[in-house]
């Protein structure tokens, strides 16, 4: 009798375990179409290390995912050996599905929990919209893969089209966030849209919206505090000090120039799109007076494409140039916030950020318009 019942509790002692285990078990299950390759790959962090699974896809498109979670989780799901990708947030017990088009990832529905579903909601609202986003830039996306032009746009119209498109995306989540400041779909829509803006006055004022759990969630702090970095390098702030060494290995400091315009200009040292901004940059340095404005090249991959077995020494170009070892993780990029190349930035003689992004076409006319009115 004393054997049996020691029996009776061990089973129950697995059982409960069992139970337990089951309760932090998240099971993600998907169904899309367009999936060309055969496998997709799924990421999320656990105690801090990243965990990656390969998933086999169904003749159908369908694929499933269970792990074991303790804590709200992000995953990331990637289809068609990552050329698209869907995020899901997930607690533990929750049971998430996917349905949608793999080409077309902002259009995913992602559904079973309530950040999910604002999510989704939003997608559904303003399907048409992100639609069109999404063909724009599996279009452009080609265009760079081919080195063509598809489609009866331009490459300068389909720009411009695409910014309108942002533009009213941000306005139509704007309105989502006020009409919701109390819910993490809000925090997600702000990291998304308004995370990379130029202006930090924008981020700024949708952070503004928040309240209850969406102002005490985590990500809502991290995004505070990417807000207030941004300030540092904005425009009409004053330029962030800086020190690097060039080509010919002397010192540069942000000192060096005061009392002239400066042009930063980031680059990549392989590409077709920054070696047109250096010729653009040469046409607009010729117009202007060497002894008022100086320009500095600073290309930020040079850890990957060494300088000998670029086209860079051959550029011949007439200012500084600086390989920055570091690259992305440089100190210069961090400070003044760049997220992609090639990137320009003018400052002025009293050492003002007078425009980020000023595209090098603009620069001998921006600064011959503000030399006017200074």
């Amino acid at each position: 009798m004393h054997r049996f019942r020691i029996i009776i509790f061990v089973c129950l002692i697995i059982s409960s375990f069992n139970s337990c285990k089951d309760e932090n078990n998240v099971t993600i299950k998907g169904e899309l179409s367009n999936l060309d390759s055969p496998y997709v790959v799924v990421t999320h962090f656990s105690t801090d290390i990243l965990t990656v699974d390969t998933l086999t896809i169904g003749k159908k498109g369908q694929f499933g995912y269970r792990t074991f979670i303790d804590t709200l989780t992000t995953f990331t799901f990637y289809f068609n050996d990552y050329a698209s990708s869907a995020v899901v947030f997930a607690d533990k017990g929750e049971k998430i599905t996917l349905k949608g088009d793999a080409t077309l990832p902002d259009l995913i529905q992602v559904n079973g929990n309530e950040i999910n579903d604002d999510l989704t909601l939003f997608k559904k609202e303003n399907e048409a919209l992100l639609k069109q986003r999404a063909e724009l830039l599996n279009s452009m996306k080609m265009d760079q893969l081919e080195n063509t032009n598809h489609g009866v746009l331009s490459e300068n119209e389909k720009i411009v089209r695409l910014n309108s498109l942002n533009h009213e995306l941000t306005q139509k989540a704007e309105d989502f966030i006020k009409k919701n400041p109390a819910k993490i779909a809000s925090v997600i829509l702000i990291n998304n849209l308004f995370r990379d803006t130029e202006n930090p006055t924008t981020l700024e004022r949708v952070l503004g919206y928040l309240e209850g759990a969406a102002l005490e969630f985590p990500l809502t702090e991290d995004l505070k505090t990417h807000c207030d970095k941004m300030k540092l390098s904005a425009e009409g702030a004053y330029f962030p000090y800086f020190q690097l060494v060039d080509i010919k290995n002397d010192t540069i400091r942000s000192s060096d120039f005061s009392g002239k315009y400066l042009v930063l200009s980031f680059l990549s040292a392989v590409g077709v799109e920054s070696r047109n901004e250096v010729i653009a940059l040469k046409n607009e340095y010729e117009k202007l007076n060497k002894d008022s404005v100086q320009f500095i090249s600073i290309y930020i991959d040079f850890d990957k494409y060494p300088i000998a077995s670029t086209s860079i020494s051959n550029d011949s170009i007439p200012w500084i140039t600086v390989t920055e070892k570091k690259s992305w993780a440089s100190n210069i990029v961090e400070t003044y916030n760049i997220r992609y190349v090639p990137y320009n930035i003018l400052i002025t003689p009293d050492g003002r950020i007078k425009r980020r992004n000023i595209p090098a076409q603009e620069v001998q006319q921006t600064i011959e318009r503000t030399t006017k009115w200074s």
